[in-house]
């Protein structure tokens, strides 16, 4: 059973920033030290990007830490709480490679094979030369960062696959997309034989206590599903589109992220096919200057430079190809390295970091999509002040 620090939430105003801030009940130094920091870094953070809310969850050392900042819905004046649904936005992608990596423990496929044995649509495409393992590591010949406007079916979908030629050769660019890692997400749940949010739920959600995750929020969560906020301040929410959920779909609490985190930092209590499902989501498949690119995970050798996760986070790292060096064989899962991945959609921003050797694990969720660079160096303010300080 995992241990908590339980809050007693009360509301702080720093200037024009309602807060609902946490005092621990262990009264520990510890803890307030925590709280101050993590209250020090979130609140100029919001102030600076006009965050309405935030869902901040620490892991550290087997303790979760949880602060909530904020309005889930401005209009009505309602807070984050720990029951707050956020849109994940990429953040979701993390999941759906675990499903890959399951698929594959469980023998259902191989990462190895080509994406058109398990799409009857595909054979005689480009994907006959295209692996499941390089759709997962948007490696496949520069699939673009969406699907075109048109592609609003099933069918839509699989003519624009089979049409679709690459830009380069299979394994020798990345370029971020949706379609990409969304179309990997299909295939393993189609190796499975179920639909993805059914099998994505029994094999990762329902294992890992994940209770409050959702790729369609049920109506009796409706009121805990927070609005996200546009440029102009208009309470927004995500269109549905082609392969959403294993792209972009999910909502969850920052508790349910973090379990999902420290299943990662800790796996010695799960069954063996969830092990290595997670372990290869955190091998690395591919390089690009300092990043490591696995399934849905991104990694850096620890320490990292602040300046080194600006750019595998940068603009550039996702919208333009980047030549990548494959890694021959495989990097196992490192202790000494950081891992992590942002999401956004119209309305959110999320961010979520750990670090093995440190037992550290960090899930910063917002309803503003505010940039890549502000959540990255937060996050790192935290991580350095907690290894080196507390």
């Amino acid at each position: 059973m995992r241990k908590m620090l339980a809050a007693n939430c009360g509301l702080i105003m720093t200037g024009s920033l309602l807060l609902n801030g946490s005092s621990w009940a262990s009264g520990t130094p510890e803890s307030t030290d925590i709280e101050a920091l993590v209250n020090d870094t979130i609140a100029p953070l919001m102030a600076e990007y006009r965050i309405p809310g935030m869902a901040i969850a620490l892991s550290i050392n087997g303790q979760q830490h949880y602060f909530n900042y904020g309005l889930a819905k401005q209009e009505a004046g309602i807070p984050v709480t720990d029951e707050t649904l956020f849109e994940l936005g990429s953040v979701s992608k993390i999941f759906t490679a675990a499903l890959a990596g399951y698929a594959q423990a469980n023998g259902a496929l191989s990462l190895s094979d080509p994406a058109s044995r398990y799409l009857p649509e595909l054979e005689s495409s480009a994907f006959d030369k295209i692996t499941l393992l390089e759709l997962g590591t948007y490696t496949a010949g520069e699939l673009p960062l969406q699907f075109p406007a048109a592609v609003q079916s099933e069918e839509a979908m699989s003519d624009y696959y089979r049409q679709w030629q690459p830009e380069s050769a299979p394994g020798s660019h990345r370029l971020y997309s949706n379609p990409s890692l969304g179309l990997l997400g299909y295939l393993a749940a189609q190796s499975l034989g179920q639909p993805y949010e059914r099998v994505l739920e029994e094999a990762l959600f329902t294992p890992l206590g994940l209770e409050h995750s959702y790729f369609q929020v049920p109506e009796a969560q409706q009121a805990h599903y927070a609005y996200g906020y546009s440029k102009e301040d208009e309470p927004i929410r995500v269109n549905p589109g082609m392969l959403d959920a294993q792209a972009y779909g999910l909502k969850s609490t920052a508790a349910d992220v973090l379990s999902f985190v420290e299943a990662h930092l800790n796996d010695t209590t799960l069954d063996e096919p969830l092990r290595q499902a997670l372990a290869a989501t955190r091998t690395g498949y591919f390089s690009i200057g300092k990043m490591t690119q696995g399934l849905g995970w991104e990694s850096y050798a620890y320490p990292v430079a602040l300046e080194q996760l600006l750019k595998g986070n940068s603009l550039e790292m996702i919208l333009e190809p980047n030549p990548v060096n494959r890694l021959t064989p495989p990097l196992a899962p490192r202790q000494e390295a950081l891992y992590n991945k942002t999401g956004s959609t119209n309305g959110f921003g999320g961010y979520v970091a750990f670090v093995p050797s440190e037992q550290i694990g960090i899930v910063m969720l917002a309803n503003r999509n505010y940039p890549n660079g502000a959540r990255i160096e937060a996050a790192h303010q935290l991580l350095t002040a907690l290894t080196e300080n507390l």
